[in-house]
């Protein structure tokens, strides 16, 4: 199979649609925000595939999920939560210029979301086929994670529409990331009248943050990277207390396992100090292994599609690590995620739904398609 045998979308109807969601603020955490960008959603699934798409209320905000009906054999994932605050719009609003879509969560992630809906709205047969929009995965996907999960294992292969890796590849492996935060606790004295009473806390810290940078190992894709520290009350009192946050990324269980059980037995420098360690590498990897299949029907649809491991992590991980068939990357070509400056290339969207489409109709017909 080939994308010689592709399906007929409307990029301008893409477009509409892409400007629909992305008027729809959609702010991690803002429950409000939420339900109206989960309604957004829910009415162009409806509008597009027919049938119903479900709220599916949960306390980070409803999440999206639709059904074709039959046996499940494909879950197509994506997350309409961004994580630009409400007003960005106004400073940044939709547009459409110079061969580019334009304005917050275009890229990351609500034009792959748009492209999978016109890719499976193009096909003649939508059985087998589940969408799932989370509310949270910008945020740790704490409230998703069992659904996904359940949803995975019940479709047994997964298409995440999160923005394609540079140059338009897809992502055939990611690192698992999570964050750590190690609470310091000292005692306050006086800075010049008896420094030597208390214990500060920021000289704690800071021998916390050489001894964690220290635990990276680069060579082998981990890196542990001391990112935002506080400390301290006024310039002349010891500081009483401290906090280190750390972003952690690893490629493979066996180093999630030793960063895990290097923070946990982090130990105080100073005497009289005190830690507390929170976190953990939420995210598992994403195993290339855990694509390969998968990549390789996509690049029978599309010759010469690149494939690319990334740093970083998405809910494809979490479906990966249970040993569910995931692809990732699979939606708008562009760039800028997270950024003013985020765009989608309109030329690449009726070939990224077509990709969707096409690796949908492989799944449900693998001896066809094989």
């Amino acid at each position: 199979m080939t994308m010689r045998t592709a399906v007929p979308v409307s990029v301008d109807a893409m477009i509409e649609d892409l400007r629909t969601l992305v008027e729809v603020e959609s702010p991690s955490r803002d429950l409000d925000a939420l339900a109206a960008s989960a309604g957004a959603v829910a009415t162009v699934i409806e509008n597009r595939l027919g049938g119903r798409a479900v709220l599916v209320e949960s306390e980070a905000g409803p999440h999206v999920h639709w059904s074709g009906g039959g046996d499940p054999a494909v879950l197509i994932l994506g997350h309409h939560d961004t994580v630009f605050p409400l007003g960005t719009l106004g400073r940044r609003p939709f547009g459409v210029a110079d061969g580019r879509v334009t304005g917050p969560g275009v890229f990351d992630m609500l034009g792959g979301l748009v492209q999978a809906v016109h890719g499976v709205a193009a096909l003649d047969d939508r059985s087998g086929v589940e969408i799932l929009v989370t509310a949270d995965e910008e945020v740790g996907s704490r409230a998703s994670r069992a659904l996904i999960e359940e949803r995975a294992l019940a479709c047994g292969a997964v298409l995440v529409c999160e923005g394609a890796a540079d140059g338009g590849g897809v992502k055939t492996g990611r690192k698992g990331c999570g964050t750590f935060q190690v609470f310091v606790e000292g005692r306050a004295s006086h800075a010049g009248l008896e420094p030597e009473a208390g214990v500060n806390a920021l000289v704690e810290a800071a021998h916390q943050v050489l001894e964690i940078a220290a635990l990276g190992r680069p060579g082998i894709g981990t890196t542990v990277t001391p990112t935002v520290a506080s400390a301290g009350t006024l310039d002349n009192v010891v500081p009483a207390a401290a906090t280190v946050t750390v972003d952690v990324r690893v490629e493979s269980a066996e180093e999630k396992e030793r960063i895990e059980a290097a923070f946990a037995a982090l130990t105080p420098h100073l005497d009289g100090a005190k830690l507390r360690v929170e976190g953990a590498v939420g995210r598992p990897p994403m195993p290339e292994s855990a694509s390969a299949g998968l990549f390789a029907v996509a690049q029978r649809l599309v010759p010469g599609l690149e494939g690319k491991a990334v740093g970083g992590g998405s809910d494809g991980n979490f479906t990966a690590a249970l040993g569910v068939p995931t692809l990732d990357g699979l939606g708008a070509v562009g760039g800028g995620a997270h950024a003013d400056h985020e765009y989608v290339v309109v030329d690449t969207m009726a070939e990224r739904a077509n990709l969707v489409a096409g690796l949908v109709q492989a799944l449900r017909n693998p001896a066809r398609d094989a």
